[in-house]
């Protein structure tokens, strides 16, 4: 069983940064895709973006492209999502999530095994 807890999630000023972090625990994180998605008030959860297990690529949504990046720690078993120039819109709770599977396109939820239970981020304008 896989158990992940997200952290880093606060308040700040559009422009600003901040890093949320997953720790990762029963399972190596490297065994995943690991991704943050993203749910706003009253919106269905959103795919932000992804790291695969074996090649360590990247994919984002078209909406953070550019401003938010990826990473993962393996010694630390923990996952990173640095997020720069922040607007109001990126307001929302954001978890973060591993999939077993070895195909998909990674953007769905349901793609997904395991979950965090969030952090929220508030970006004020």
């Amino acid at each position: 069983q896989v158990q992940l807890a997200e952290s880093g999630g606060g308040l700040v000023q559009a422009g600003g940064s901040l890093r949320l972090s997953c720790a990762v625990s029963g399972r190596t994180a490297s065994s995943y895709q690991m991704a943050w998605f993203r749910q706003a008030p009253g919106k269905e959860r959103e795919f932000v973006v992804v790291i695969f297990r074996e090649i360590s690529n990247t994919m984002s949504s078209a909406s953070v492209k550019g401003r938010f990046t990826i990473s993962r720690d393996n010694a630390k078993n923990t996952v990173y999502l640095q997020m720069n120039s922040l607007k109001p819109e990126d307001t929302a709770v954001y978890y973060c999530a591993a999939s077993g599977r070895a195909s998909g396109t990674f953007r769905m939820a349901y793609e997904y095994d395991y979950w965090g239970q969030g952090t929220q981020v508030t970006v004020s304008s």
